[in-house]
């Protein structure tokens, strides 16, 4: 029997042996009867859409932002506080709610976040007026980490040498989540309004906690030490000293995840201006193209399983580099700007998954506090991506957005290419 792969304190993976099969198999236990070792995959693919449909709470208002205005009578240049106030609710969510998967029994967290995320969503549809109507849609996005409590919990579930299976098929749903809440919520808003995509998500939400709690194996116990909630949520910042895999790849996340968002921010703007004149359902459709990378995710798992997570990353960071050349090409072609966004979003799972496997190897009894952490940095990318790429778009059009998505791309491989050297 060979012995697992393993990966070392600097984030490189160890491929001097490969995974017992024997121990891949679904629904066996540990020696010490605490957690069911594996998952089926379809119990990997429920908390994937699980995953997808939580993520996709925060993006539904983009494309409904005109009918919410109307609707309350709200100033066009206020109405951004919905997505603003939803986006910092995600972030007080990480480093609030997260970190509680290393301290309580992840299945009880996990259904109730996705039980208050129905009652928040109700909220938000039937809010009477502006101030409600802000407040819930705060509380949905800090509900919405969920997301990030399931990805833990679903790395901790996998059976040795499986891991990176089960994380790249989670991941992909958060991935078409969020390329797809555009459009979904564009379609619902003009059949029945802005309102009945909250009612529809709702109760999609309240069966998705029902069908975790059937399906997915709880915790029976699990031996960590017991810490007070303050000390807990500063345990993250800790981990950022502690451990440099963690500051690693948290790093790779803030100028990847700023990259893609330098890409689909202000791609609106040319799609819907002359020449092409494409309305908002159509840019909606552009998600599709998108969620096609989400394939990314399930290869990369699966390579990390062999013990290539490291070089499975260089690769994806060269893709997102790469993808930026047919993009800067949309203004002789639209289908320049899908094959770009395939190749983007493809080698940005890639570097995802790869990041995520390496950090679970780590301390397996810090994984919700390790995924706070790395995604802490993952929303600050976001954040940026989306204010740099507007003020470039002003300044310089689609041009100067491409060089600064290049650029970042370029520094994300430069750091990984120097820290994987060390």
């Amino acid at each position: 029997m060979t012995s697992p792969a393993r990966t070392t304190t600097s984030g490189t993976a160890d491929t001097t042996g490969t995974a017992d099969p024997a121990a891949a198999e679904p629904g066996t236990a540990d020696p010490d009867g605490s957690l069911p070792r594996g998952l089926s995959p379809a119990v990997a693919w429920l908390l994937s859409v699980a995953c997808g449909l939580a993520v996709a709470n925060v993006y539904y208002s983009q494309p409904l932002l005109d009918l919410i205005a109307r609707d309350y009578g709200i100033d066009p240049a206020t109405i951004g506080l919905v997505g603003t106030l939803t986006q910092t609710g995600y972030a007080l969510g990480l480093l609030l709610l997260v970190p509680l998967g290393d301290h309580v029994n992840r299945r009880t967290l996990v259904t109730a976040q996705l039980g208050l995320s129905v009652l928040a969503l109700l909220a938000v549809a039937l809010a009477p007026s502006a101030p409600l109507l802000l407040a819930a849609m705060a509380a949905v996005g800090v509900l919405a980490v969920v997301a990030q409590v399931v990805v833990a919990y679903s790395a901790q579930l996998a059976a040795p040498g499986d891991q990176g299976r089960v994380v790249g098929t989670v991941t992909s749903g958060i991935v078409v989540g969020i390329l797809l809440a555009r459009t979904v919520a564009g379609t619902i808003g003009d059949l029945a309004g802005w309102r009945a995509v909250y009612v529809a998500s709702a109760v999609a939400t309240a069966a998705m906690a029902l069908a975790i709690a059937a399906a997915v194996p709880s915790e029976r116990h699990r031996a960590a030490e017991r810490i007070g909630y303050l000390r807990l949520v500063g345990s993250v910042f800790a981990l950022f000293a502690q451990e440099r895999v963690l500051r690693v790849r948290a790093v790779l996340a803030l100028l990847s995840f700023t990259s893609i968002t330098v890409l689909l921010t202000p791609m609106v703007l040319p799609l819907a201006a002359p020449p092409f004149n494409l309305s908002h359902t159509q840019i909606g459709l552009f998600g599709l193209a998108g969620a096609a990378g989400a394939l990314g995710a399930g290869y990369a798992g699966r390579q990390a399983d062999r013990g290539r997570a490291e070089r499975t990353a260089g690769i994806g960071l060269l893709a997102m580099l790469a993808g930026w050349l047919p993009a800067a090409l949309l203004p002789h072609s639209v289908w320049w700007l899908v094959l770009a966004m395939v190749v983007i979003d493809y080698g940005l799972q890639s570097v995802h998954v790869a990041n995520q496997h390496l950090l679970y190897q780590v301390r397996p009894e810090a994984q919700s506090r390790l995924t706070a952490g790395y995604m802490l940095l993952y929303s600050a990318g976001c954040g940026a991506g989306a204010i740099l790429s507007t003020v470039v778009y002003d300044h310089g059009g689609w041009t100067a957005v491409c060089l600064l998505g290049a650029a970042t791309s370029l520094a994300a491989l430069g750091y990984w290419w120097t820290a994987a050297r060390r």
